[in-house]
């Protein structure tokens, strides 16, 4: 699909694609240009109803059909990602704004899932027991919920939608995507190349939209179930109105993602590593590290060292060759970070790097932020206890590794938290006690590979099944038990 200026984007109902009933729309911009891409139609009840009829008239027929026939769509769809992988990835980097290499990394891990959830026959089944007592069977199954939804953000038009849609079509759902309307394109497309599939009509929709088109999928009475990804508060808010009206729900919220690097660690590397994740997709990725504590010696050589990567970071547009680091997504969020660094600066904060309205060649309309490191920021400091959400690393100092791991745990957050080390010794007492459902081991972004959950801890998870893996089947599916006796008396009459 070429990106024309200015196009109006349709929503998916039925296999169809309609125009939306409201007049209301939203214009996508590509971040680094300001280039107007697509016109957006915001969704209203009537569109969402729309597609959420379509996906219960689809369902019947869906979960009848045998999961090894369901995989085979999904076979199929994994091919047509690796197929059009490049151009996807355009996609992404066109309406995020992230790095063409970052963008096709970012497919990749979305492809992962699908490649999970074709093994559905055997993730699916259930388990049995003979003889729970005498000429009694007992039998757990596992069955399809209905319709299911996923309200995806901005940050990976394609990867998040994948955590949640193969899964949940491979049990035997059926499905409505809302992805964020400032990135509506890949996922148009993603639904695009599912229709290419021969997937039956209805069992995959897309509808684009603000809060009305959230609040009709949470109040429809036919969707089952919820999957979020964005800030805390709304997540709050999601999972609060999605469980008052009886669904299933698991909502992905904020994070502030600490990194302990102890003087024993290859401090170098670490820089390094500690650089991709701080600034890697310009901050915006849910498992980015924000916060960085040096541990005695460490302090001084650590900080140079990343200091040195974060002002070499070559910034532009991420279609451009050698970029290292894309825009934010955009002109507010700009503007919403650069006032958060002139606030910890006023309060005492001092900016070792500061990437605050940088030159760029040939983006002098984008959404462009340079690195920024800074220290000196107090415990109660905003950028010590908000998710910033963009380039942007604070670095404090701690006398032990217990020091360190106390400051972690008074966050409110608790999603991701790495150490950087070679000691067996203090990598596992990091493992243990720090408060976090992802963690790193000389590793700077703990994503999970799709065979295991993507854990989140405190305000950072709401739910108790988390995305990917067998958390996903479980989510997914309702259990069923059945407790048999067939007496032999009753077995000669037939």
């Amino acid at each position: 699909m070429a990106i024309a200026q200015q196009i109006d984007f349709l929503n998916c109902v039925g296999g169809d694609w309609r125009p939306g009933h409201s007049s209301e729309t939203f214009e996508v911009f590509n971040p680094a240009t300001a280039e107007v891409l697509a016109r957006v139609p915001m969704a209203d009840a009537s569109d969402v109803n729309a597609a959420v009829g379509a996906a219960s008239a689809a369902f019947p027929d869906w979960r009848r059909t045998p999961p090894q026939n369901r995989i085979q769509f999904l076979f199929k769809f994994r091919a047509l990602l690796e197929q059009h992988g490049d151009e996807i990835a355009r996609l992404i980097t066109q309406e995020n704004g992230k790095t063409f290499v970052e963008s096709r990394a970012e497919l990749a891990r979305g492809i992962e899932n699908v490649e999970v959830a074709c093994g559905i026959p055997t993730l699916m089944q259930g388990y049995n027991l003979e003889d729970i007592a005498s000429g009694l069977d007992e039998t757990m199954i596992r069955q399809p919920l209905g319709v299911a939804a996923a309200i995806v953000p901005f940050n990976f038009p394609a990867m998040i939608p994948l955590w949640f849609l193969p899964y949940a079509i491979a049990c035997g759902n059926t499905f409505v995507l809302k992805p964020s309307e400032r990135v509506p394109l890949t996922s148009r497309r993603l639904v695009e190349l599912l229709h290419e599939t021969g997937l039956p009509k209805g069992v995959v929709n897309l509808v684009t939209g603000g809060k009305a088109a959230v609040d009709a999928l949470l109040h429809h009475p036919d969707v089952r179930a919820i999957s979020f990804v964005g800030s805390t508060p709304v997540a709050r808010y999601i999972y609060t109105e999605g469980a008052a009206h009886g669904k299933r729900v698991q909502c992905q919220g904020g994070a502030k993602n600490y990194v302990v690097v102890m003087p024993d660690a290859d401090l170098e590397m670490s820089a390094k590593i500690v650089s991709d994740s701080a600034f890697g997709c310009a901050g915006q990725r849910c498992l980015a590290v924000s916060a960085a504590i040096t541990v005695g010696d460490a302090g001084k050589p650590f900080t140079q060292a990343i200091a040195d990567i974060a002002n070499s970071l070559k910034v532009g547009n991420g279609l451009s060759e050698g970029i290292q680091m894309g825009p934010v997504i955009s002109p507010a969020s700009k503007t919403r970070i650069e006032a958060l660094i002139g606030k910890g600066l006023r309060e005492g904060g001092r900016a070792i790097v500061d990437g605050r309205d940088p030159k760029i060649e040939g983006g002098e309309r984008g959404a462009f932020l340079k690195p920024t490191i800074l220290t000196d920021l107090g415990p109660d400091s905003e950028l010590n206890t908000t998710e910033i959400f963009g380039p942007v690393l604070a670095m404090q100092s701690c006398n032990d590794l217990d020091e360190a791991i106390a400051v972690i745990a008074r966050s409110a957050y608790g999603n991701q938290a790495s150490i950087f080390t070679s000691s067996g010794a203090a990598a596992r007492k990091f493992r243990y006690e720090a408060p976090c459902g992802n963690i790193g081991v000389n590793i700077g972004v703990a994503a999970p590979m799709a065979y295991f959950p993507f854990s989140g801890w405190k305000d950072s998870f709401l739910g108790v099944l988390h995305g990917q893996g067998r958390d996903g089947v479980e989510f997914y599916t309702d259990k069923k038990v059945v407790v048999e006796r067939w007496p032999k008396e009753w077995s000669r009459k037939f």
